[in-house]
């Protein structure tokens, strides 16, 4: 069995993408012998504990892993997304893109920690699996599982995270509410005459409220 050895070299952005789509440049060498293909499947995942945190970060976080003092223990490793990456005949090694949706849902967790992160980066891990097709010593074709050891780490720079969401949503950001809850606020929109849904918000929660409510 071919030895899968992988790295992640970069990440750009999809300019045209349907959804919000950054694209990793996924290095995948393999020993000895040409590979027919690799039916790969990806597990990424956030592992929040790699890197430090300033007092900033500790505020806009603190729904995702709760109060300050709980941090040495709410920091797990959670998931991202899983990705399913058909990768063509190489010999050596060949550079695939692996494409991963980002959602701008603030429901989801991932949304929630990059969009917290005030810089630097987010400590990623990639967990590969799935099967590899190749030819023996004798012309054969043979398939195999690729090794449950397979993975590779990249930091994200949040700075690419928040250009791919201004590309897709330039000054806006999603919030998603109950139904009951929006047709409550439809109803107050159409009422007032409020020509978009920021002036109606503004008129609830107006620039100089306080943070907190006593």
């Amino acid at each position: 069995m071919p030895d899968l050895a992988f790295s992640i070299e970069g990440v750009r952005i999809e300019r045209f993408a349907v959804a919000p789509t950054l694209l990793f440049a996924l290095r995948i060498a393999a020993a000895p012998g040409p590979i027919r293909n690799i039916v790969l499947r990806c597990q990424v995942r956030i592992e929040p504990a790699r890197r430090g945190y300033g007092d900033a970060d500790h505020e806009r976080l603190s729904e995702l892993f709760g109060e300050r003092q709980r941090w040495g223990q709410s920091l797990q490793s959670f998931l991202w997304d899983h990705v399913n990456l058909p990768v063509p005949a190489f010999e050596g090694e060949c550079v695939v893109d692996l494409p991963l949706t980002c959602s701008h849902d603030f429901n989801v967790a991932a949304t929630k920690y990059f969009h917290g992160l005030e810089d630097g980066g987010a400590p990623l891990c990639f967990l590969f699996s799935g099967a590899v097709f190749y030819d023996d010593t004798d012309g054969r074709l043979q398939i195999d599982q690729v090794a449950w050891s397979g993975q590779a780490e990249f930091t994200l720079p949040v700075a690419t995270w928040r250009a791919l969401i201004a590309q897709y949503y330039p000054e806006t950001t999603w919030l998603r509410v109950r139904n009951d809850l929006f047709e409550r606020l439809y109803r107050y929109k159409r009422a007032g005459g409020f020509a978009d849904w920021d002036g109606t918000l503004d008129s609830l929660i107006p620039p100089d409220a306080p943070a907190a409510l006593s």
